[in-house]
């Protein structure tokens, strides 16, 4: 594969996770982003589709515990069923899970090895709620969080950061990586709203940076914000690798957020981002889909992020 600047990874299987269609986290999120692509020829010269691979299981226990991880499986293997009160499993659901992990590894490897230093994953299941050994908040596994750990293990880096902009606290994320003083996570999300935590004062073990947030407020607000505590999180720590969990659920409009983001102020942020990975670690930038559930914002936004990662 030629080297490119920007990867859009995705792998069918992400679709085999059948929720429902009454389920706000249902396949047509992907077909979403599909469209929105279509309606984009200026992207095509831009960007270039990967399709990813699935993680295997030892690569998840970078994360989770290896008993949780067969849990999953064997229930899947099973024909699926109930994981928590709002998180399912059907029998393509171990396929989609893997392949969700092993699309953002992919995009780590490929940063790492210059391919394309930046992508964009869409996958699902999402992945931020996932805790060690047991599912939450429609996530089986966290993405971001193994491959944080990935990146910092397989490929030896000192220093990883994670930016999650999902409207609700990435509680797995921060359980999965704040053991690790060479990974730093920021997470704004709204405040008091699902799952309850991420209170400013929770600084994990001295490397998690949150940032609680009424909803209604005006979107510069939630971007300065956010902003702001990047800038502390990465005080005296540059990162190698830029990890962002990005949840589309921060738009205005979304029904189980009330944020009020506009595409404006997703490429306002990407571009945030980019900038400074590009003072830090050669523009090394990996970003992966998290909630977000009104489908059309969720492919304009998904298309919006990745025309900012071309530039």
């Amino acid at each position: 594969m030629s080297a490119v600047s920007v990867a859009f990874i995705s792998h069918a299987d992400c679709g085999r996770h059948d929720t429902g269609w009454g389920h706000p986290e249902h396949v047509g999120r992907l077909r979403a982003i599909t469209r929105a692509l279509r309606d984009r020829p200026d992207l095509f010269g831009a960007i270039e589709h990967h399709e990813g691979r699935h993680a295997t299981p030892k690569e998840i226990a970078l994360a989770h515990d290896p008993i949780y991880i067969r849990q999953v499986e064997s229930l899947v293997a099973s024909g699926g069923g109930a994981l928590d009160s709002d998180t399912v499993a059907s029998e393509g659901s171990w396929a989609a899970a893997t392949a969700a992990v092993g699309c953002v590894l992919d995009g780590v490897d490929m940063a790492m090895d210059g391919r394309a230093p930046r992508s964009f994953s869409a996958v699902r299941p999402p992945g931020h709620h996932a805790l060690r050994d047991r599912a939450m908040g429609f996530c089986l596994f966290g993405n971001v969080a193994i491959a944080a750990q990935y990146a910092r293990r397989h490929h030896h880096l000192d220093r990883v950061l994670i930016v999650d902009w999902d409207v609700h606290h990435g509680n797995g994320t921060q359980a999965l990586v704040e053991p690790d003083p060479g990974i730093h996570f920021v997470s704004m999300h709204q405040w008091p709203w699902y799952p309850g935590s991420g209170a400013a004062d929770d600084h994990g073990l001295g490397n998690v940076w949150n940032v609680p947030l009424p909803a209604a407020l005006p979107a510069q607000r939630y971007v300065d914000e956010l902003e702001r505590a990047i800038d502390q999180a990465t005080d005296g720590f540059t990162p190698d690798l830029v990890l962002i969990s990005a949840g589309f659920d921060s738009l205005r409009g979304d029904p189980l957020g009330g944020f009020t983001l506009e595409m404006d102020d997703i490429t306002t942020l990407t571009r945030f981002l980019t900038e400074r990975a590009g003072q830090w670690c050669g523009g090394r930038v990996v970003s992966a889909l998290e909630g977000g559930y009104a489908p059309d914002r969720v492919g304009e936004a998904c298309v919006t992020m990745l025309a900012e990662l071309a530039k």
